[in-house]
């Protein structure tokens, strides 16, 4: 297993959300021209989703989470920062209350997707890169917990957000650990890459098929995150408008 990736946080800083990045119908006209093979998850035992911040679960694989977790699978969703730094130059006051926002936003998304109450490990939004070694730690202890190894499905090592990196080297480094199967899926590729980028590790790259209803359901999960898509009274949204439709338009991908 690979535990190593080339870091992509200069590709994403040099475009900014300010910036519409790569359009959806570019993505879908490459993915037509060249479909990515669907990875078959019949044999996936049970699934620990990491996600580096309140919403990426749903975002990166909210329809995946709602198919395995009806289909009987057991899905955990590890939740690993408090979400707290979402907007910026925010006070520690204003930094709590987005914490708590987003804790309940997330409980309600997962609740639409039927998985489990998630585990949020509560480390600081913006700083997972300075715990890494402790997110390792914790990983592989939650893989290692059942005679069963689940898989593993964490932010794609390098996506370009430094806290998806991050989470994604540790998620690695407890896979390997504990051999568990690691799945890497990616959020912010989509912004800043572009189709055939040699950045992206094409060659690992699956589709993950969903049926129309648990698409539905992730629509719906992600609109639990308000705190994120709405413009508040003296700000834009923190997430902007396009970010949503790009995503749900790619559909969910991982690298295997």
């Amino acid at each position: 297993m690979e535990t190593l990736s080339t870091s992509n946080c200069a590709r994403f800083a040099a475009k900014p959300l300010t910036h519409s990045g790569t359009p959806a119908p570019v993505w879908l006209a490459a993915l037509n021209d060249d479909p990515l093979p669907p990875l078959d998850l019949t044999d996936c035992p049970g699934l620990v989703v990491v996600a580096p911040h309140p919403d990426d679960e749903t975002l990166g694989l909210g329809a995946t989470i709602a198919q395995l977790a009806a289909s009987g699978v057991d899905v955990l969703v590890v939740c690993v920062s408090d979400g707290g730094a979402a907007q910026p130059g925010a006070t520690p006051l204003d930094r709590t209350r987005m914490a708590a926002t987003r804790q309940h936003e997330l409980r309600r998304a997962t609740g639409i997707l039927r998985a489990p109450s998630p585990v949020s490990l509560g480390l600081p939004d913006g700083q997972l890169t300075d715990y890494e070694d402790k997110l390792t730690d914790v990983l592989a202890e939650i893989l290692d917990r059942s005679d069963v190894r689940p898989w593993c499905a964490a932010t794609w090592r390098g996506d370009g957000h430094p806290d998806h990196e991050a989470a994604g080297r540790a998620a690695a480094t407890a896979c390997a650990r504990t051999d568990a199967v690691l799945l890497e899926y990616p959020i912010w590729m989509w912004h800043w890459a572009t189709p055939r980028d040699p950045a992206v590790p094409w060659d690992r790259a699956h589709s993950l098929p969903a049926a129309d209803w648990a698409v539905l359901r992730k629509r719906l999960a992600a609109q639990c995150f308000r705190s994120q898509f709405e413009s508040s009274a003296d700000s834009p949204p923190v997430l902007p408008t396009y970010v949503l439709p790009r995503l749900m338009a790619v559909g969910e991908v991982t690298f295997r």
